[in-house]
């Protein structure tokens, strides 16, 4: 069962297939585009959509709302520096922002950045700085269907094979994302975490996690590293964050807040660079671009989010949808994680080509059947075409994501999703698939426009 009891609880929107079609036509066809009252069970993202339990709500309450060296700020700071070990930790209003202020103060023109996976964002935001985003993820991570379980790791060999290129002068960073959210939310284990820091260092490369997620990942690792097993996540947690020489996190994630985020650094010379981007962008160092009551909910959310128990419930959650899935007859990217299911939307409509974006086609079907807001990890998401709509590269995979909000759907939720997934198999041969009509010429997937194309 879950660790917690429910004390405030908030109307679901229930609409009809009528009212949801003429939804559709209206943000052309993008889910992004819906209003919050057209979602009956909105699995788009965890980011900010958890809910804040008693706890965090009574520290809010206390928060200390001065402009400069307010006593939130040195709780916040205290929290921090206590899981992390870093010296240096600036609060930024969310995970992009840290990406933003460390690669304008670190990257320069022509550069390069390695990760197990960038995530649309971190790519975006390099490539603003003028500098190329590379993933290497582990070989792995190829198979869909295996139960290898840390399928989150970065290909150890090819990260050597670059460091040692004629151009390694080149890399400025390797950035390890934990869990690999652009790779399907699955786990880094510690092993592989430690190697790269250890190449990292041999090449005089500084070493990065992307730590939106690193409690789930510390859970992982206690059930499936066998070193690790007789630990608690938040000994796990610890240990990966000492491998590194800093970190960004968007804490609207195991932060368990609506807001917020944090660089931490232990380069003071670099933390003083990215102070000034602070203080010209996002405000003060003490706030950040955030109210003394988001600092205190931030520190009490990663206080909660090591307790074995929650992360458990987590993970329970994750399974059930993960067996309702495949009982509907969806192959999902095994094993689940915990933040996301990632669902094989190209295997589930092969008859939709992948410049047709069948991963959309799916989401776009579980709305109308049933209310479900959910996000394509595919061709919209990486692909490019012509100007003629033909395409120019597709993604390796079509996926649907589901995104499980912390705290806020429990298993009568969950049975709704798996009910639409089984009418969405029924009705699969009769799917469209959709051609772009718009699209922004960064991040497009955020505010394109589409419109269905006939099978």
């Amino acid at each position: 069962m879950e660790p917690y009891r429910i004390k405030v609880v908030e109307p679901i929107p229930v609409t009809t297939r009528v009212q949801r079609e003429q939804a559709l036509r209206r943000v052309h066809y993008n889910l992004f585009g819906l209003r919050a009252d057209e979602v009956t069970i909105d699995l788009l993202t965890d980011s900010g959509t958890g809910a804040l339990s008693a706890a965090q709500w009574a520290a809010g309450m206390a928060g200390d709302e001065s402009y400069a060296g307010s006593r939130s700020f040195y709780h916040f700071q205290e929290v921090v520096r206590d899981l992390t070990s870093y010296p240096c930790i600036l609060p930024v209003h969310q995970g992009r922002a840290a990406e933003r202020i460390l690669f304008s103060a670190l990257l320069t023109p022509g550069q390069i950045t390695v990760s197990n996976t960038h995530f649309d964002t971190t790519r975006a935001n390099v490539e603003l700085s003028g500098c190329q985003a590379v993933d290497l993820p582990c070989p792995e991570a190829q198979d869909l269907d295996s139960s290898e379980p840390f399928k989150g790791n970065v290909d150890l060999y090819r990260l050597e094979e670059a460091l040692h290129r004629p151009d390694a002068s080149r890399i400025a960073l390797v950035i390890m994302t934990l869990t690999n959210n652009g790779g399907a939310g699955q786990p880094v284990s510690m092993d592989n975490l430690a190697r790269a820091a250890t190449l990292c260092r041999k090449h005089g490369v500084p070493l990065f996690l992307d730590a939106a997620r690193f409690a789930e990942n510390a859970w992982l690792v206690t059930q499936h590293e066998p070193a690790y097993r007789d630990m608690s996540p938040r000994q796990v947690a610890e240990q990966a964050f000492r491998l590194a020489d800093g970190c960004l996190m968007s804490a609207k994630k195991d932060g368990i807040a609506h807001i917020g985020g944090f660089l931490g650094l232990r380069d003071r010379a670099l933390a003083e660079r990215c102070e000034l981007l602070l203080i010209a962008t996002e405000g003060f160092p003490t706030y950040g671009g955030l109210a003394g009551r988001d600092l205190d909910m931030i520190a009490q959310g990663l206080t909660e989010v090591t307790d074995p128990r929650y992360l458990q419930s987590r993970a329970e959650a994750a399974h059930h949808l993960a067996r309702l899935t495949r009982d509907a007859g969806i192959s999902i990217i095994e094993p689940p994680g915990l933040h996301a299911l990632y669902l094989n939307a190209g295997r589930l409509l092969s008859h939709i080509a992948a410049h047709r974006f069948p991963g959309h086609a799916l989401a776009c079907q579980l709305y109308l059947e049933g209310g479900i807001r959910s996000v394509e990890l595919g061709s919209l998401y990486l692909g490019q075409e012509d100007e003629n709509g033909a395409p120019v590269t597709t993604a390796p995979y079509e996926l649907v994501r589901l995104a499980l909000p912390r705290r806020t759907y429990g298993p009568g939720h969950l049975n709704h999703v798996g009910e639409v997934l089984a009418a969405a198999v029924k009705s699969k041969e009769r799917i469209p698939g959709y051609r772009l009509v718009e699209q922004p010429s960064l991040l497009r997937h955020f505010r394109c426009k589409l419109e269905p194309v006939p099978s």
